[in-house]
């Protein structure tokens, strides 16, 4: 089975790297929801290999939770084989294995879209978890993505990274990463429809997003403590990565969220926000909106309505627009605000 994966950027890593993978070979997917490996990269290996014996293929481990804690792996092992014979591939058997995944989840995290090729239909079927230390790069999210198409693990490259670029590295709960993070696509062929065809890689490119960017949101709606979702809208950048640059400074401030949280219109946090974000920004062309009302026009504020402004806040989604005036790319960032909430989940995690 052809696949292909993408996994977090940082100094530390446990079982991370890119893996393609040849068409035809067994494949199982042991993922673990409790224990965060670092340090552990010798044993995390043979307990990989232990578990590719058990069920005669090469396996996908993918791990969260508490960071340094060894994985428990005979146990793990212990189990793989009455596991593998109870797989199912049913209505149940997906919503057991999202279950399984959950950490501090509130909800499982499930999305699928089916196409037509002429006559046969294709399908992608995508579920996930994650709720905390959310952060472009993956941070901490399980994410699988299973489809009955025909492709290499070039084509699956590809498209992944396009889908992810677009959804999971434009989302953001806390600021915070892990060393733990596996998106994964994998294809059965099974549907016998290939992806050469360019009508038929754009129809599945579309459906893959769609799948990414429902998971995307569904990941930051049941982000920990979380009370209102943010659809962070940086526009007139002179490129994609300035107005990425930005979003992520805007969703990073500390005061920004906890304005949001208390549904405060405080804009000059977010004008503030965007000062530091490193890009040479000409204040007098800069503007923001909250919900549908302008709150600041060229650098300074305009008459609003504060009292609707913060109704809109107070919703469980509100749109917030940045304009810089510097050119004509954008860039679409989900993101929360921060409560108490948060701060009581964090504070004892680990006790």
């Amino acid at each position: 089975m052809p696949a292909r994966g993408v996994h977090f950027r940082g100094g530390l890593r446990w079982n991370q790297g890119q893996r393609s993978v040849r068409p035809g070979a067994g494949r199982s997917l042991p993922g673990h929801d409790g224990g965060g490996r670092v340090h552990e990269e010798s044993r995390g290996g043979s307990a990989s290999r232990r578990r590719a014996c058990v069920v005669g293929g090469q396996p996908f481990p993918s791990s969260t939770g508490i960071i340094g804690v060894p994985l428990p792996a005979k146990k793990i092992v212990a189990k793989l084989s009455g596991l593998t014979a109870a797989r199912e591939g049913t209505k149940q058997g997906i919503a057991d294995f999202a279950h399984a995944i959950m950490t501090t989840d509130t909800r499982p995290k499930l999305a699928c879209a089916t196409f037509r090729s002429g006559k046969i239909p294709v399908n992608v079927l995508g579920i996930a978890k994650g709720a905390g230390m959310i952060h472009p790069h993956l941070a901490t999210m399980l994410v699988y993505l299973f489809t009955d198409a025909v492709s290499s693990s070039a084509e699956l490259k590809r498209l992944l990274r396009d889908s992810c670029e677009q959804t999971f590295n434009c989302i953001s709960i806390d600021g915070d990463t892990s060393t733990n993070d596996t998106v994964l696509l994998l294809a059965s062929g099974r549907s016998g429809v290939g992806l050469k065809q360019p009508s038929v890689r754009k129809t599945f490119s579309e459906a893959l997003l769609q799948i990414c960017q429902s998971l995307a949101e569904q990941i930051v709606s049941d982000g920990e403590g979380v009370k209102h979702v943010i659809r962070l809208s940086v526009e007139q950048a002179r490129n994609r990565e300035e107005a990425r640059r930005v979003a992520q400074t805007v969703a990073h401030s500390l005061l920004v969220k906890t304005a949001w949280a208390g549904a405060d219109p405080n804009w000059g946090r977010i004008l503030a926000a965007v000062g530091r974000s490193g890009i040479a920004i000409d204040p007098t062309k800069l503007s923001i909106k909250i919900g549908d009302q302008m709150v600041c026009r060229s650098g300074v504020g305009c008459a609003f309505d504060e009292k609707g402004a913060h109704q809109a806040l107070a919703q469980p989604r509100c749109e917030i627009r940045i304009f810089l005036g510097r050119g004509g790319n954008s860039i679409l960032f989900l993101t929360t605000d921060l409560t108490r909430e948060y701060v009581r989940i964090n504070a004892d995690y680990s006790t």
